[in-house]
């Protein structure tokens, strides 16, 4: 972990893109709520193969207008360079200056990946194309992508997209720490040492996070899923107990030197500022970006 420790914490919340009118003010309560406690910057999700851009783009514009540095997520899965291109610009000209750049999850139906068929690549693209103008985040898979052959092919994959130009990155959601410090320890073997930003999965409803951890390959513990059985339908000791969970290991994480937390909100603000308050997280007075 003594990579890790060099780095300024920083925090940051991620948003989907909303589909409605409802959403939309819906998710304006949820940016109050969360910017009032000074995060580094707001993230925001990309539909696969593109399918959210319209409405990626319109989230991210209003939210960095707003006054906290917002980074929209672009996939190049089913993209052309010059879409990529377009997009790009348009952010840069919105005075965006951080992109998290990820292969992207090909829909049902598409048969070809695109022209950039892997995330190095597109970070390769970025860096071509828009210079030093945007920080580059990436993912990383401390249990290891699901779609890897082995975890050693995806350990090097993650150091393709750092020698591609990739600033830092930011963890798919796990519950086990131990696989986070593991994973930065084989980073530093390779001699990868930037910035690897745990993500956080509040725990909120039992159901959606299976099915979300199902998708992604992230794991369960058993103990927690036992746990969470057990309780069936009684939502606030489901909330209640994994805020705890949560909670501890957060703590864990930043006590060993994890460079930060972001959170994954689901469009949702007091799950993710339970968590921040139980750890006593003062990020202090900001000048608006």
């Amino acid at each position: 972990m003594q990579s890790q420790k060099q780095f300024k914490r920083r925090f940051s919340f991620e948003f989907f893109p909303p589909k409605t009118e409802q959403g939309k003010e819906k998710l304006q309560a949820v940016r109050d709520r969360l910017a009032a406690v000074n995060p580094d910057f707001f993230s925001v999700t990309f539909g696969a193969g593109g399918s959210t851009r319209d409405r990626t783009l319109e989230t991210v514009v209003n939210l960095h207008q707003q006054g906290i540095s917002t980074a929209p997520h672009l996939s190049c899965v089913g993209g052309t360079r010059e879409s990529v291109a377009e997009l790009l610009d348009l952010y840069r000209d919105n005075g965006i200056n951080r992109i998290v750049a990820l292969r992207g999850d090909l829909p049902s139906g598409m048969g070809a990946a695109g022209e950039l068929r892997y995330a190095n690549e597109l970070v390769s693209f970025i860096r071509e194309h828009s210079g030093d103008a945007f920080n580059i985040e990436v993912a990383a898979y401390p249990e290891f992508h699901p779609q890897a052959r082995n975890a050693e092919e995806d350990l090097k994959n993650f150091a393709r997209k750092v020698e591609a130009g990739a600033n830092s990155a930011i963890t798919q959601y796990f519950f086990n720490a131990d696989s986070y410090f593991y994973f930065i320890d084989r980073l530093e073997q390779l001699g990868v040492t930037i910035p690897v930003v745990p993500g956080i999965m509040p725990i909120v409803n039992f159901s959606n996070l299976v099915r979300f951890s199902e998708m992604c390959g992230a794991e369960i513990p058993r103990w927690i899923r036992k746990q969470l059985e057990a309780y069936g339908d009684d939502s606030a000791s489901i909330r209640k107990f994994g805020e705890e969970v949560v909670t501890e290991m957060c703590q864990k994480l930043l006590a060993a030197g994890a460079p930060g937390l972001h959170f994954y909100t689901l469009n949702q603000a007091e799950p993710s500022i339970n968590i921040w308050q139980n750890l006593g997280i003062d990020q202090g007075e900001k000048i608006a970006f």
